[in-house]
């Protein structure tokens, strides 16, 4: 079955250094759908822990599957416009409507 438009959950605001969590679900796909975020337009990378990610600086965990994104420490640099995009391998990926972070 293929996904239906997930439901993202976005902070119009938040307080720099503070934790953040965005979340994203969609319920109908099956096979479960993987989910990627992203910000401005560009994916956001995956975190795994490898020295590039530290090396760009990264600020956040992404769980491909759970659909979280989540802020240890949000920075000024972390505002803009995130959607995220759901995915199982059948029909089309299905994308929510872009929400603005203002950090």
């Amino acid at each position: 079955v293929a996904p239906t438009t997930p439901v993202c959950e976005v902070p119009s605001s938040a307080m720099t250094g503070t934790v953040v969590q965005l979340s994203c679900k969609e319920t109908e796909g099956s096979p479960p759908s993987e989910y990627q975020w992203y910000k401005n337009g560009v994916a956001l990378l995956e975190k795994t822990g490898t020295g590039s990610a530290r090396a760009a600086n990264i600020t956040y965990t992404m769980n491909k599957n759970s659909g979280t994104l989540l802020f240890n420490t949000v920075t000024k640099n972390d505002t803009g416009e995130y959607f995220c995009e759901a995915s199982n391998g059948i029909g089309l990926s299905q994308k929510c409507s872009v929400k603005r972070m203002q950090v």
